[in-house]
C-alpha cells in the first residue's frame, strides 16, 4: 500500500546544516559541505521555569519542529497533531542520572527524571505552543525516522488532515557513547498533509518494500558519513530530494530486510488529484 503525503515545510539541524534555507544549498552541492558545531537555540516559546530545565534534545526537537511549522505558515495556535521520534532521546540526562545512582545518597533530581523519559519533547511542545492536539512518541533504534514516516502516513491516511514529524537524535556521553556510538547533532521535522495547499514544497509516495534493495546515499562525503552514524541523518536523502527540483525516488532502510522507497514529485508538477497505487503487502 502506498501512502501519500503532501510537504508543507521542512526544519533541519545539523552540522554545518544551520537550517533548512542554508541547508537546502549545500544538499543540492550549491555550496560546499562545511562542518560545524550546531548551535541549539533557547527554547523562548517556553516560560522561563520550564525553559530552565530543557536539555539538548528537547531544544532540537522544538528547533526543528518550530521551523517546519513556520515554513509551512502554520502558526502556534494552529499546531497540529505530532508524531515524535528517536533512537534513543536524551542520552546526556541517563547519563547524569547514571551517576547520581552510583553515588552513595543515590537522589536523583525530580527535573532529569521526568527529562528522561521519552515523550519528553512532546511534553515540552504542548506546553510552548499551548497546544491539546494528540502526539505520539516512538522509537525503532536505526530506522526511528522511517517509522515515523510510516506512522504519519497512517494518521494521515486515518482521520488526521495534517501532522507535523519531528525526529531528533544526540550522541551518548562515555561511556554510554562506547555502547551506542553516534555522530553529531540531528534534527529533521516536516509538516505534512493529506491534500496539497499552496504552499505544498512536494508530493511523496511513500511505501514499505520487503527484500533487500539498495538504499540512496548521498554523494556528498561529509554528509554521507553524517548520515551512516546518525540514525535522524538516515532522513538526508530524502531532505536532500526535497531540496532539489525534480522528481526522483530515495530508499531508506527500514526494520530487518525492508525499505521504504520514497517518490518525491516537486509540487510543480505534482497532480492535485493524484491518487496512490494499491499494492500487495509485505
Amino acid at each position: 500500500m502506498t501512502m501519500q503525503m503532501y510537504v508543507g515545510g521542512v526544519g533541519l539541524l545539523g552540522p554545518g546544516l544551520a537550517g533548512w534555507e542554508q541547508a537546502c544549498a549545500v544538499l543540492i552541492g550549491a555550496e560546499p559541505y562545511l562542518p560545524a558545531a550546531v548551535s541549539l537555540p533557547a527554547a523562548e516559546l517556553l516560560p522561563p521555569a520550564e525553559r530552565r530545565r530543557t536539555g539538548q534534545s528537547v531544544k532540537l526537537a522544538l528547533a526543528v519542529g518550530m521551523e517546519a511549522l513556520v515554513g509551512a505558515g502554520v502558526s502556534a495556535a494552529q499546531a497540529p497533531s505530532t508524531i515524535f521520534t528517536s533512537s534513543g532521546a536524551d542520552g546526556v540526562v541517563i547519563h547524569e542520572i547514571c551517576e547520581a545512582l552510583a553515588r552513595p545518597e543515590r537522589e536523583v533530581s525530580p527535573t532529569r527524571f521526568h527529562n528522561s523519559v521519552h515523550n519528553a519533547p512532546a511534553g515540552y511542545w504542548s506546553i510552548a505552543l499551548r497546544s491539546h492536539a494528540p502526539s505520539t512518541s516512538l522509537c525503532a533504534y536505526d530506522w526511528s525516522f522511517a517509522a515515523g514516516l510510516i506512522e504519519a502516513g497512517i494518521q494521515l491516511a486515518g482521520d488526521r488532515e495534517v501532522v507535523l514529524l519531528v525526529s531528533y537524535d544526540l550522541p551518548y556521553p562515555e561511556p554510554l557513547g562506547l555502547a551506542r556510538p553516534m555522530t553529531g547533532i540531528v534534527g529533521a521535522a516536516l509538516l505534512l498533509r493529506r491534500a496539497p495547499t499552496a504552499s505544498s514544497l512536494a508530493r511523496i509516495d511513500v511505501e514499505v518494500e520487503c527484500g533487500s534493495r539498495p538504499v540512496t546515499q548521498v554523494d556528498i562525503a561529509g554528509l554521507e558519513a553524517l548520515r551512516a552514524a546518525n540514525p535522524t541523518g538516515r532522513a538526508l536523502p530524502l531532505l536532500r530530494a526535497l531540496a532539489g527540483a525534480a522528481a526522483t525516488e530515495v530508499v531508506l532502510d527500514y526494520l530487518g530486510t525492508a525499505t521504504l522507497a520514497i517518490k518525491v514529485t516537486p509540487a510543480a508538477a505534482a497532480s492535485v488529484d493524484a491518487k496512490p497505487a494499491a499494492r500487495a503487502p509485505c
